[in-house]
C-alpha cells in the first residue's frame, strides 16, 4: 500500500473474519486430537486430547514392583508429560502458521 492510499475496510474485514475461521477450524481439530506419549521405553503409554483429558493408559506389567512404586509413579509422570509435549507441539503446528499472520502469536492460545 502506497502512502496516501486508502484502506479498503470491507477487505480487511472480509481477511479479518477468514482468519478467525481458520484458527476456530484449527482449535476444533486441536480439541478433536488425540496424542501419545510414552516413558520407559514404552513400559508406560498414554493418550491424551490435545485438551489435557487423559483418555487411555497402558502399564506393562513388568514395571509393576509393590517394591519400587515410585519408579512406576515417575513413568507415568514421564509417559503423561511427554503427551503434553506433543500435544503443544500439535497445536503450535496447526495454530503456527495461522499466529504467523497476527503479527507472531494469538491471544488466549496455548503454543
Amino acid at each position: 500500500m502506497q502512502p496516501g492510499e486508502q484502506v479498503d475496510m470491507q477487505a480487511l474485514l472480509a481477511q479479518a473474519q477468514q482468519m478467525q475461521q481458520a484458527v476456530m477450524a484449527a482449535q476444533e481439530e486441536i480439541a478433536a486430537a488425540e496424542v501419545p506419549g510414552e516413558a520407559g521405553g514404552g513400559l508406560v503409554k498414554v493418550t491424551i486430547r490435545a485438551t489435557g483429558e487423559v483418555t487411555s493408559l497402558q502399564i506393562d506389567p513388568k514395571v509393576v514392583d509393590p517394591e519400587d512404586v515410585e519408579t512406576l509413579q515417575d513413568l507415568v509422570v514421564g509417559a503423561i508429560n511427554a503427551a503434553m509435549e506433543n500435544a503443544q507441539q500439535l497445536a503450535a503446528e496447526k495454530l503456527g502458521p495461522l499466529a504467523g499472520g497476527m503479527g507472531g502469536g494469538v491471544p488466549g492460545l496455548p503454543l
